[in-house]
């Protein structure tokens, strides 16, 4: 029995080793690189007590930053609001590189914004309250919530996967 070199092979030029559009320019009848899986615990992994303290350390983290952004953008205004959110977006960065989820940016980001807006709404009655009426106040809200959001946005987009290449070709 004889069989020949592009027995098996798909595709018209796959016995002459031409490359063909379905082959992404390798040269091989059978494709390009196939995309690297995401990185990191699957969505419906069990949680084991390490990513559990993990979490709790996130969510401690992002209420500690809250306090510390929500003191420091007051004292210094121009640097210290880009020191707090300088803050807040390693948090939040961090949280998704050591969890390698979205839950890294979820759970800090959670804890960071409810402490932020419990710090903002407390006003005692002598009138003392934490957040100036300033630009830099609404700026250190906003600035954090946007950056909570760009953090999560681009782990999703990492975690896809999508092989670069031409669009429908």
């Amino acid at each position: 029995m004889t069989t020949s070199k592009g027995a098996g092979n798909e595709g018209a030029g796959a016995d002459k080793g031409q490359r063909t559009r379905a082959s992404g320019g390798s040269g091989a009848a059978g494709g390009g690189t196939p995309a690297a899986p995401p990185t990191g615990p699957a969505a419906g992994a069990p949680l084991s007590p390490g990513r559990v303290g993990t979490y709790v350390l996130l969510l401690v983290t992002g209420v500690l930053v809250a306090l510390a952004g929500t003191l420091v953008q007051a004292a210094w205004f121009p640097g210290g609001l880009l020191l707090a959110l300088a803050g807040t977006g390693g948090l939040f960065y961090g949280g998704a590189k050591a969890t390698g989820t979205a839950s890294g940016v979820l759970v800090p980001g959670a804890a960071w914004l409810v402490t932020v807006f419990l710090l903002l709404s407390d006003v005692r009655p002598e009138g003392d309250f934490l957040f100036g009426p300033g630009l830099g106040s609404y700026a250190f809200l906003l600035g954090g919530l946007v950056i909570a959001v760009i953090c999560a946005t681009a782990h999703q987009l990492r975690t896809t996967a999508v092989p670069h290449g031409r669009v429908g070709g």
